[in-house]
């Protein structure tokens, strides 16, 4: 009996065997996507795991982006890191810094032989995460770029043609005194994310260096330059829009959205990714449209810059993982994943293939203005000056620029002051970073 009984187990044993073998390999993915992103993001998981059997993506939520990549971070000194984790664009140059706790998106695709051409992805997009020999060292995820909407319902009202938005800042000027005159709403234009928006993007779009050595691509010897004539003169008629009730300060980040969409702001510029909360939200119609320019300088409009996140491999995996890594971004590069991510979102398609998929789908006619932001991009060809910033301590002095930005708001400090000020504060933080990581580049 009891030899039949060993058997048994043994046969068992061998049956279980095989299965635990065969396991599937767990990718884990730590993400910053809320609400409804969230909900995206555990979608594509979903579908990657369903498409094949020997790898499994865990999405993990770890907070905003700041407070995820700290985590990341301290994972990684643990020894304990994910296998992906989503940055945002300006912790990217930190990351480049980061050697030996990152391995590069080139290297883990060609190490697993999945096929991989950084010319199918969007330039504007593929090229801010790129080294200096283009090589692509993160794969960018959630790109979107600065776009403008306005309240249609609220142009009608005022006695202004709704679809004709303002083009330039003289013209959003108007508009919203035009808004504050006839008493349509109590607030003409806003802004979220003012320094992305007020500083990095404006710069870009008028084709002056927000930070010299080609806004940090060129080096961590980099120094701030944004205090420039076409800023200043920017910052400064925000002031006077705000001493007068045509400018409404919000907050410094998404903040600022909430007055959109309830029908208190008429206009606002901010991300592209805000259409499907606009969407979702707002109970009257809008536009999108560019983002405004200022006509007085010569070259302008020159092309956006992107905004948003892209995902970073940590070292010290297995070969097996990194297949499985390598697997799951070809599997969240593609057109069909890419195109279904940027209808929903509102980020712009990474590829050029998922653009062109959602124009033989109809969409950009179904859903006029979603396609500005990518026409944005795709305006000019990037110069050194607007093909994005890459600096050490990008966060620090975006904390720094919203400060100095708040006492202009508040009419403590003139825009020249301000500015000057940021420039200060915010070069004493590129040279920590630079000592910190001396050779890093």
């Amino acid at each position: 009996m009891r030899i039949r009984k060993l058997t048994a187990l043994m046969l068992s044993a061998a049956l279980v065997s095989p299965a635990m073998v065969h396991a599937a390999t767990e990718i884990q993915w730590w993400h910053s996507m809320t609400g409804a992103l969230s909900d995206r993001v555990n979608d594509i998981a979903n579908k990657f795991n369903a498409s094949q059997t020997e790898y499994k993506v865990v999405a993990v939520f770890k907070g905003g982006y700041a407070e995820s990549m700290a985590a990341a971070i301290a994972a990684y000194r643990a020894k304990n890191p994910p296998h992906i984790a989503q940055v945002f664009e300006v912790g990217t140059a930190t990351m480049m810094a980061a050697k030996g706790a990152i391995k590069p998106v080139y290297q883990v695709m060609a190490e697993s032989g999945e096929k991989f051409d950084p010319k199918t992805y969007m330039p504007a997009v593929s090229s801010y995460y790129t080294d200096t020999t283009g090589r692509m060292l993160s794969m960018p995820f959630n790109s979107s770029t600065t776009v403008f909407y306005y309240n249609k319902d609220a142009f009608t009202k005022a006695g202004l043609d709704p679809n004709r938005p303002p083009k330039t800042w003289d013209e959003v000027g108007a508009a919203a005194k035009k808004i504050k005159d006839t008493g349509t709403l109590p607030c003409g234009y806003t802004t979220a994310w003012q320094s992305w928006v007020q500083l990095e993007s404006t710069s870009a779009w008028h084709n002056v260096a927000f930070a010299t050595k080609d806004n940090g691509f060129g080096g961590l010897d980099a120094r701030l330059a944004f205090n420039n004539p076409v800023l200043v003169k920017h910052i400064a008629m925000l002031s006077d829009w705000a001493k007068d009730g045509r400018f409404t300060y919000g907050g410094r980040t998404t903040e600022p959205q909430a007055k959109f969409h309830s029908g208190e702001c008429a206009m606002i510029t901010g991300s592209s990714a805000s259409y499907a909360e606009f969407k979702r939200n707002a109970k009257f119609e809008f536009g999108i449209s560019p983002l405004p320019y200022h006509a007085d300088v010569k070259g302008a409009p020159q092309n956006t810059i992107i905004g948003g996140a892209s995902l970073w491999v940590y070292a010290g995996k297995s070969k097996q993982e990194y297949r499985g890594v390598a697997k799951f971004f070809s599997f969240l590069s593609s057109p069909e994943i890419q195109a279904e991510w940027h209808q929903a979102t509102g980020y712009v398609p990474i590829t050029k293939a998922a653009y062109e998929l959602s124009k033989s789908q109809g969409y950009y006619e179904k859903n006029p203005g979603t396609d500005v932001a990518i026409e944005q991009l795709l305006l000019k060809n990037p110069t050194k000056m607007s093909k994005g910033v890459r600096l050490g301590n990008l966060p620090q002095i975006r904390n720094i620029i919203d400060e100095e930005l708040e006492a202009v708001w508040s009419g403590q400090k003139t825009a020249k002051a301000a500015l000057d000020e940021a420039v200060k504060r915010g070069d004493e933080e590129l040279r920590k970073f630079e000592r910190a990581n001396k050779g890093a580049q």
